[in-house]
């Protein structure tokens, strides 16, 4: 079996960093080597310490002077969205009807959803994701198209077919017994086969009947593996119209609660507005908050308590949410998240950003011992990262002093120009642009 070495400088978390200052949270290499074997890293180490490991003819491919990093994890987007990113005026609820639900009307059609699954994963790559967590449309044939082109490029991805049966255009609708049905033939198909993981997705309370919320709840109860993903306090209109639909239930996340769907597998989409109450049982279940900045910022949502949420002992995970977020860039969203953290009297270090969309984010997946991090067994889904990618961020690097100053610039000054190479499985997947 082939094996190939990736040179450069290495950065890998192993921990989460707790100061702006601490050096102790991750491994960095200056001259540093990964070799990759069967579509995992077999060791991670100096150069000098990796080639005689390696075969005489293994390939070498010199990525000096940039970093090798993880590939970013992306926990909460909509792949059927990828037209709908920058539509103009309106908050959630308006820009679900206007938008979102129309062109996902078009999902139907097998061959538009295997056409835009493409250039959705062509989009994740060229900005360094590796794992994405999305939610498709409420048919099946766009979970198909979904997990059909992850498996075509060996990504690892989880995903779920959204159900949802009231509250939107009949050609987005399903039923409580279609929509079970529907999930527990995706999941027989999908879930464990290859690098793929299911989703079990309810969009969120007011897209689905309490007849729903119960077919949910018996999926939940039957596939405990598999993940489950929604939203929650999102927007103020969308909680009151909520809590009208459910009005027995203490709060919006008590609905969720009720059908028994909360713990460590539920990944709760924003978390801005949340009562008292709610954080409570969030902490209790182990349920993960997913930071949407840029997506908050354009919908007008409002702003993520993060330090508030991490001191009560919160797993949060951090998303782009395209397309209501507006990039499909980690970095731009961590750029984004950082202004909104400014916003609250909080401060997002460089550290912790990178080790946020790598190994915190595996960790939020329970995922850790696959993804998010270097180490000899995982993976081999790494981003090759550039800081001198345009000509304002080389100006910029000729003053950078430090490891953390550079990847505050990449932080900030970043986009899909610094992504050097993604590979996925060991495997150079990124397209270069022609010169």
């Amino acid at each position: 079996m082939s094996q190939k070495i990736l040179r450069g400088r290495i950065l890998t978390f192993h921990a989460e960093p707790q100061t702006p200052h601490d050096e102790s949270a991750h491994l960095y290499i200056e001259d540093g080597a990964l070799l990759i074997e069967a579509g995992r890293i077999v060791a991670c180490d100096s150069y000098a310490a990796v080639r005689p490991l390696a075969r005489a003819e293994a390939e070498v491919i010199d990525h000096r002077p940039h970093l090798l990093m993880p590939g970013f994890i992306d926990t909460h987007l909509h792949f059927p969205q990828v037209q709908v990113i920058a539509s103009w005026g309106a908050q959630l609820l308006d820009w679900l009807e206007n938008y979102t639900f129309p062109a996902e009307a078009r999902y139907a059609d097998p061959d538009h959803a295997a056409l835009m699954a493409g250039h959705f994963f062509d989009q994740m790559i060229a900005n360094g994701t590796t794992t994405s967590v999305a939610y498709c449309t409420s048919h099946k044939s766009s979970a198909e198209a979904y997990f059909t082109e992850a498996a075509r490029r060996n990504m690892r991805v989880i995903g779920g077919k959204v159900l949802m049966d009231r509250n939107a255009p009949d050609a987005v609708c399903d039923t409580p017994q279609s929509g079970y049905d529907d999930t527990k033939a995706l999941i027989a198909d999908w879930h464990g086969k290859g690098r793929a993981l299911y989703a079990i997705t309810p969009r969120f309370a007011i897209t689905s009947t309490p007849e729903q919320l119960e077919a949910t709840s018996a999926l939940v109860k039957e596939y405990p593996d598999c993940y489950i993903q929604t939203h929650l306090d999102e927007n103020h209109a969308e909680i009151e119209l909520t809590t009208q639909l459910y009005p027995d239930a203490p709060d919006y996340l008590g609905i969720y609660e009720h059908y028994g769907l909360l713990g460590p597998k539920m990944l709760l989409g924003h978390c801005i507005h949340m009562q008292p109450r709610e954080i409570d049982v969030m902490i209790e279940t182990k349920s993960r908050p997913v930071f949407c900045p840029t997506s908050n910022l354009f919908l007008g949502s409002g702003l993520f308590d993060y330090e508030g949420l991490r001191a009560r002992g919160a797993t949060c995970a951090v998303a782009t949410d395209i397309g209501g977020g507006t990039s499909y860039s980690m970095l731009q969203t961590l750029n984004e998240g950082y202004k909104v953290l400014a916003l609250r009297g909080q401060k997002l270090h460089p550290y912790r950003a990178f080790y946020w969309m790598t190994l915190g984010n595996a960790v939020a997946l329970g995922l850790e011992d696959r993804i998010g991090t270097l180490v000899a067994g995982s993976e081999a889904d790494i981003t090759v990262l550039d800081a001198r990618s345009t000509p304002a961020m080389a100006l910029r690097m000729e003053t950078c002093q430090s490891l953390a100053e550079e990847l505050f610039i990449l932080q900030i000054m970043a986009d899909d120009r610094a992504i050097a190479q993604t590979y996925i499985a060991g495997e150079a997947q990124k397209k270069q642009s022609a010169v």
